[in-house]
């Protein structure tokens, strides 16, 4: 794969992405052939692998992220996990679907530090006709578990 192109954001029309199926948008992102949806940018999550049903984000969080003590706002690792909550559910449509988040659950479990890389696996659990469910796990460079969520989304 070639190197990602973190400069490339920005949005992707709908009717290119509902021609294809969520495991070929995913390929073309990480490929460059379209960009990066804005919110990689925003908190610094790129998408590094894809397969159906299972995808992975390396991330950092970015300064902007701090709140007032100067850790790391809850904010940015449940962006990080919605994003591949989501994201394991889209690496399983056909073309022509779409999904739209029904409900999320997370869990922090340890902070997260600035200057730190991480990784959020998002995995499939169940696809059906109306329904999908996925989870996710942050994790930081020992496999520790900084913070875990569960989706429900809504097929359409």
């Amino acid at each position: 794969m070639p190197p990602f192109d973190k400069t490339a954001l920005g949005p992707i029309p709908m009717e290119v992405i509902l021609s294809m199926s969520g495991m070929d948008l995913f390929r073309k992102i990480m490929n460059g052939d379209l960009p990066a949806p804005g919110v990689c940018g925003v908190s610094n999550q790129w998408v590094v692998e894809a397969e159906e049903g299972r995808v992975v984000w390396e991330c950092s969080p970015p300064e902007a992220f701090t709140n007032p003590m100067g850790g790391v706002h809850g904010g940015w690792a449940m962006t990080v996990l919605d994003s591949a909550l989501g994201c394991a559910v889209h690496s399983a449509l056909k073309a022509g679907q779409g999904y739209t988040t029904v409900e999320v659950k997370t869990n922090m479990t340890r902070a997260p530090k600035i200057g730190q890389t991480y990784r959020c696996e998002g995995r499939l659990i169940t696809l059906g006709r109306r329904t999908a469910t996925s989870e996710a796990k942050l994790t930081d460079d020992q496999g520790r578990v900084v913070a875990f969520g569960t989706t429900t989304c809504l097929i359409l």
